[in-house]
């Protein structure tokens, strides 16, 4: 398990300050348009984890409403002053999506798996010690057995 220092991350400008209680359940390095859009850049690494395990150490993002190709409700949570993207809310209320690079030791952790890599930009390569998807993958093959039960226990059975 990460060391608790490795779990703290902020804003770019420091008036936000967080903690996660645990480890992501799973971290997805996200590929789709919406996420290039969104972030100005190749892919964003998100991951996820119950809302109620993100402690706030210091100030109070902002949720921003997002458009989605989807339709999906999408809330980017942002530093009230800066405006540094922290984590994600796509409809999914107990659950959020850590923008794992506003870590203080944002290498901790390297993703599980790429996904929408049917959008990636060209010129990103991927290392085969992650695996990648075109669109998505079976939750049930690709994430730990730890996790589905941590994801079973938020959602109820069978979501």
């Amino acid at each position: 398990m990460a060391e608790t220092r490795n779990l703290e991350g902020g804003c770019f400008c420091g008036a936000v300050r967080y903690r996660l209680k645990s480890p992501p359940m799973f971290i997805n390095c996200c590929h789709c348009r919406d996420c290039q859009r969104q972030t100005g850049s190749a892919f964003v690494i998100n991951g996820v984890i119950e809302a109620e395990r993100i402690e706030l150490l210091k100030g109070n993002p902002e949720a921003v409403l997002m458009p989605t190709e989807s339709g999906r409700p999408h809330d980017i949570y942002r530093c009230p002053i800066c405006r540094t993207a922290l984590w994600s809310d796509y409809g999914r209320r107990p659950m959020r999506f850590v923008r794992m690079s506003t870590l203080d030791a944002a290498a901790t952790f390297k993703p599980d798996a790429h996904i929408f890599t049917r959008s990636k930009l060209p010129w990103v390569r991927l290392s085969d010690d992650v695996p990648a998807f075109d669109v998505f993958y079976d939750m049930k093959t690709q994430w730990p057995a730890d996790s589905l039960k941590r994801r079973e226990a938020l959602l109820g059975p069978g979501k």
